[in-house]
């Protein structure tokens, strides 16, 4: 298996020294194994092929160019939420009929963007939307097709912060209005309302959530044709080594026994009478679990200082380059990239931004490290350099992607100059 090992006194991502690439290109730096990325998307996709589904990747996860055009190669869709997400596929030549544009923000501009170059679905989020997008169809004289995105009052169990299907959420369409919605298409004369969304959040620790969620919105089905329905993402990945999490095969399977006889045992199936509705093509949106492995972040230890019987280990690396561990308490594994037995002190490992809440591990048992040491954080494919920022006017970082013993810069670090190249 591919991806990040420790063999020959150090640690490897596939056939490259982690070393040489902290010393070639420098630190902070992101590291991504393609043949890690490969594999992920290959055992996603072999999950999920007795349910045909469509795989739209969740380009928030990470939207480097070089990972969107391997995985366009590869056959991926897309999932954007942004115009700019949507710019971003379309300049590396995806297919406008592969990408999913969802969101609970888009703007008129965005929108309009999205109806101009054809986008396969839009995932609408409010009546409101659905009115402006309607607008702008006629304007147009298209009829794109639409997914209703369904709150389904479901909490998953996950953080807080990532849980997006709870009565309280800012997500999707309520199901009384999603109910009006389908009874009354004709209000949107110009739109093709034949799809029903749903994410429930990130990390989920079981597909029993998504099942719930699931039941809820096919019992909508009957109110309307409906030809789609995306059940998002959310499958989990372990960033601490003890972790054990379902397969996205568990959620694949869990997903396929409650379509194969689909709506006959839903309350509005009964009380109707009606004969069940086909079932629905299925699409998913993967993110996490198909980057967050294959990447990595290589800092440089700065400094080493003792304090109420701990290491303070000051790198390189922050908040900035990495903020899931400020913003969710998420933890990375982190490892010395020389190897070497932890000592009895715990360390706590910290960033030079100027803010408290700028740790990237506390408590680790981590070996003796000096200035000008490396570690390695693991699992920060997703949500890492996606979420980088210029917070203290540091330049964001670089990326390289390893193919076996070979690795090429994706994004050049960036300069004290480019920080200031938009001011006036």
């Amino acid at each position: 298996m591919s991806g990040y090992s420790f063999h020959n006194h150090g640690w490897w991502c596939d056939e490259a020294a982690i070393h040489d690439l902290a010393v070639r290109y420098g630190t902070p730096l992101y590291v991504y194994s393609r043949n890690r990325i490969v594999e992920n998307f290959i055992h996603i996709t072999a999950a999920f092929k007795p349910l045909n589904a469509h795989i739209h990747y969740s380009v928030k996860a990470n939207a480097n160019g070089t990972i969107l055009k391997l995985l366009r190669d590869l056959g991926s869709g897309f999932d954007v939420v942004s115009g700019g997400e949507l710019f971003r596929v379309l300049r590396i030549g995806a297919d406008p009929a592969t990408i999913v544009f969802a969101g609970v923000g888009k703007t008129e501009h965005e929108l309009a963007y999205a109806l101009d170059n054809h986008v396969g679905w839009i995932n609408v989020e409010s009546s409101q939307e659905l009115e402006l997008l309607d607008r702008l169809a006629t304007e147009r004289n298209a009829r794109p097709q639409v997914a209703l995105r369904i709150n389904p009052s479901v909490d998953a169990d996950t953080h807080h912060h990532i849980a997006t299907g709870g009565h309280r959420s800012k997500f999707g369409i309520d199901l009384d209005e999603a109910r009006f919605i389908l009874q009354n298409t004709n209000r949107y004369p110009n739109l093709d309302i034949a799809g029903l969304h749903i994410h429930i959040g990130s990390q989920l620790a079981s597909p029993d959530a998504t099942i719930v969620a699931v039941q809820r919105v096919l019992e909508l089905a009957h109110l309307h044709p409906i030809r789609l329905l995306d059940i998002g993402g959310g499958f989990p990945v372990a960033y601490q080594p003890d972790d054990h999490f379902p397969d996205p095969s568990m959620f694949a399977e869990a997903l396929a026994r409650r379509l194969s006889s689909p709506l006959r045992s839903t309350p509005e199936a009964k009380r109707s009478g009606a004969v069940p509705p086909p079932v629905p093509q299925v699409a998913i949106e993967p993110g996490r679990s198909i980057i967050a492995d294959a990447g990595a972040l290589i800092a440089e230890v700065q400094y080493v200082k003792l304090r109420a019987g701990r290491r303070i280990i000051v790198t390189d690396a922050s908040m900035t380059e990495l903020i899931r561990p400020a913003l969710y308490e998420a933890y990375h594994h982190i490892v010395a990239v020389n190897g070497g037995e932890p000592t009895d002190t715990l360390a706590d490992v910290v960033g030079p931004v100027c803010e408290s809440a700028d740790q990237l591990g506390i408590d680790r048992a981590l070996p003796e490290v000096q200035r000008g040491d490396q570690l390695l954080i693991l699992t920060t494919g997703a949500y890492g350099s996606s979420m980088a920022s210029n917070y203290n006017s540091r330049p964001r970082p670089a990326e390289v992607l390893v193919e076996g013993s070979t690795h090429r810069l994706t994004r050049r670090r960036e300069a004290w100059e480019d920080l200031v190249a938009f001011e006036a």
